[in-house]
């Protein structure tokens, strides 16, 4: 009974809390920025790495090449067997086609 006496006579924020005019903000801590000055930190680390590569594009040109990945993937997908496989290509045309019975606006 107490608990409910409480409740019905606290004063709190209209509708949502943490939304429109009357709404509950909450203070800055110190912890909060602690962890947004740590996430600014990380990023600029990450954008720092982005900027200068490990290779440059000399080095990294035909660093794979004796591997040869594309040439046997592209061999693989114009292999006959494995056409013969996969479905045909189907357009708007051929699906819609049956809604063509008579045009006579043309």
């Amino acid at each position: 009974m107490h608990l409910t006496l409480i409740s019905f006579f606290k004063k709190t924020v209209p509708g949502h809390i943490f939304r429109g005019k009357r709404r509950l903000v909450k203070p800055v801590s110190r912890k909060a920025m602690d962890t947004l000055r740590r996430e600014y930190e990380r990023e600029e680390q990450v954008m720092l790495l982005l900027r200068h590569p490990y290779l440059t594009v000399e080095e990294s040109y035909g660093h794979v090449k004796h591997l040869q990945k594309s040439e046997v993937k592209i061999m693989k997908w114009n292999d006959t067997a494995t056409l013969k496989k996969m479905k045909p290509h189907v357009t708007w045309e051929d699906r819609l086609n049956h809604l063509r019975v008579k045009e006579s606006w043309d």
